[in-house]
Protein backbone atom coordinates (compact mmCIF):
# COMPACT_ATOMS: atom_id res chain seq x y z
CA UNK A 1 0.00 0.00 0.00
CA UNK A 2 2.79 2.54 0.71
CA UNK A 3 4.03 1.99 -2.85
CA UNK A 4 0.60 2.97 -4.24
CA UNK A 5 0.51 6.11 -2.10
CA UNK A 6 4.01 7.04 -3.20
CA UNK A 7 3.06 6.63 -6.87
CA UNK A 8 0.05 8.88 -6.37
CA UNK A 9 2.13 11.44 -4.50
CA UNK A 10 4.72 11.51 -7.28
CA UNK A 11 2.00 11.77 -9.93
CA UNK A 12 0.34 14.64 -8.02
CA UNK A 13 3.60 16.58 -7.84
CA UNK A 14 4.35 15.95 -11.51
CA UNK A 15 0.85 16.96 -12.66
CA UNK A 16 0.79 20.13 -10.57
CA UNK A 17 4.25 21.13 -11.86
CA UNK A 18 3.08 20.60 -15.45
CA UNK A 19 -0.03 22.64 -14.69
CA UNK A 20 1.97 25.51 -13.22
CA UNK A 21 4.21 25.64 -16.31
CA UNK A 22 1.26 26.28 -18.63
CA UNK A 23 0.65 29.89 -19.71
CA UNK A 24 -1.82 31.62 -17.42
CA UNK A 25 -4.48 31.92 -20.13
CA UNK A 26 -4.42 28.10 -20.54
CA UNK A 27 -5.21 27.64 -16.84
CA UNK A 28 -8.24 29.90 -16.43
CA UNK A 29 -11.18 28.17 -18.09
CA UNK A 30 -13.05 25.06 -17.02
CA UNK A 31 -12.59 23.64 -20.51
CA UNK A 32 -8.82 23.97 -20.34
CA UNK A 33 -8.70 22.53 -16.82
CA UNK A 34 -10.89 19.61 -17.85
CA UNK A 35 -8.86 18.86 -20.97
CA UNK A 36 -5.59 18.97 -19.02
CA UNK A 37 -7.01 16.70 -16.29
CA UNK A 38 -8.24 14.12 -18.81
CA UNK A 39 -4.87 14.03 -20.54
CA UNK A 40 -2.99 13.81 -17.23
CA UNK A 41 -5.25 10.97 -16.06
CA UNK A 42 -4.50 8.99 -19.20
CA UNK A 43 -0.76 9.65 -19.03
CA UNK A 44 -0.56 8.68 -15.34
CA UNK A 45 -3.12 5.89 -15.19
CA UNK A 46 -0.63 3.49 -13.56
CA UNK A 47 -0.49 5.77 -10.49
CA UNK A 48 -4.24 5.39 -9.93
CA UNK A 49 -4.61 1.63 -10.39
CA UNK A 50 -5.96 0.89 -6.90
CA UNK A 51 -7.75 4.17 -6.35
CA UNK A 52 -11.50 4.04 -5.78
CA UNK A 53 -11.93 7.57 -7.11
CA UNK A 54 -11.92 8.33 -10.78
CA UNK A 55 -8.44 9.66 -11.69
CA UNK A 56 -9.99 12.55 -13.62
CA UNK A 57 -11.99 13.66 -10.56
CA UNK A 58 -8.97 13.34 -8.31
CA UNK A 59 -6.83 15.47 -10.63
CA UNK A 60 -9.61 18.05 -10.93
CA UNK A 61 -9.66 18.30 -7.13
CA UNK A 62 -5.94 19.10 -7.21
CA UNK A 63 -6.21 21.70 -9.97
CA UNK A 64 -9.40 23.62 -9.20
CA UNK A 65 -8.07 25.34 -6.05
CA UNK A 66 -5.11 26.53 -8.12
CA UNK A 67 -7.25 27.80 -11.01
CA UNK A 68 -8.63 30.89 -9.24
CA UNK A 69 -11.90 30.75 -11.16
Amino acid sequence: MPDVREKQREARRKIIRQWAKLPKDKRQSMGAISEFARTAAQQNENAFVRSHRDPYEKIMSWLLPRAHL
